[in-house]
């Protein structure tokens, strides 16, 4: 390019990596009680109390940038326990309480090797989501909350399928490690519950709830709440496991009490299978049809 034409979009000022570069070697002023580090540098500073705001906009910024730069556009939330384990874990536990020959145990592992045919579901989900939707406008990737149980089983599911996924994952006193099956430029790691929450939904068309406890129904409540009062726009929310479900949450006695109305349980509908969530989202956005226009699926919230 011609110098002159060069010189008129040249940048005025030099960036903060340069400014960061060129800052001179230690000096008296270089010690821990000096204030003279560049402020986005002093991670001290960036943790005080007040700077509670300028974090949750990194928050907000840094996973949307990330992804703005490659190419994520419509994503799938895949909701469920950390808990379940992955079938040959439940097998394993299993046999060692027979083992043992502890009745209590006997039965809680029995419990688990029941509910690891959903760590498979979710597996098996995800890898139809990640394959099938390749050749659409608009792929579609599978976003977790990064732990292990259903969350690893989505990310291992996309991973498998040759194909990114997301993790969101989350402080927690007692938090484990990010689950090995999340695209390593795609996994986050978050401080606050609410900016999370908001990268669930920023590119979601299609919400999964596996069963879960505490925190899947916080995620799973939000999204409806949403949804119902018009917050955000509609997307299928998809309970995998009516059995679960119905068991857990008696819709019929909100109805009845009139603390929610007949048409809210339409926000939801009931899948047994892979296919059959997959069959849903087909349906609704024509993913089977001979040309997909995808790439307004992912509205903001």
């Amino acid at each position: 390019m011609d110098a002159k034409r060069t010189d008129l979009t040249a940048r005025n000022f030099p960036t903060a990596e340069e400014d960061v570069q060129s800052v001179p070697p230690a000096t008296r002023y270089s010690g821990p009680e000096s204030a003279y580090r560049l402020a986005f540098t002093d991670v001290e500073f960036l943790l005080q109390d007040e700077l509670r705001p300028v974090r949750m906009q990194l928050e907000l910024l840094k996973p949307e940038m990330v992804q703005k730069r490659l190419g994520i556009e419509s994503t799938i939330v895949i909701f469920g326990s950390a808990r379940i384990p992955a079938p040959e874990a439940a097998a394993l536990q299993l046999s060692r309480a027979q083992a043992a020959g502890d009745a209590a145990a006997i039965r809680r592992a029995t419990m688990q090797v029941q509910m690891s045919g959903y760590y498979d579901a979710a597996r098996e989900f995800a890898g139809l989501v990640t394959a099938r939707s390749q050749h659409l406008d608009t792929p579609i990737h599978v976003v977790t909350g990064g732990g292990p149980g259903i969350m690893e089983a989505g990310n291992r599911g996309a991973i498998e399928a040759g194909g990114k996924s997301i993790g969101l994952n989350i402080v927690l006193p007692h938090e484990q490690a990010p689950n090995d099956y999340i695209t390593p430029e795609l996994c986050f790691q978050f401080h606050y519950f609410g900016l999370r929450k908001m990268h669930f939904l920023m590119r979601s068309i299609a919400l999964v709830c596996f069963p879960g406890g505490f925190g899947t129904l916080d995620e799973m409540f939000e999204v409806m709440t949403l949804v119902q009062t018009g917050k955000c726009r509609r997307r299928p929310i998809l309970l995998f496991g009516r059995e679960f479900w119905s068991k857990l949450i008696n819709f019929d006695l909100l109805i009845d009490t009139g603390m929610i109305g007949a048409d809210d349980v339409k926000l939801f509908h009931y899948v047994e299978s892979a296919e059959e969530a997959w069959s849903w989202l087909e349906r609704e956005y024509g993913f089977n049809q001979p040309e997909t226009r995808t790439g307004d699926l992912a509205l903001d919230i």
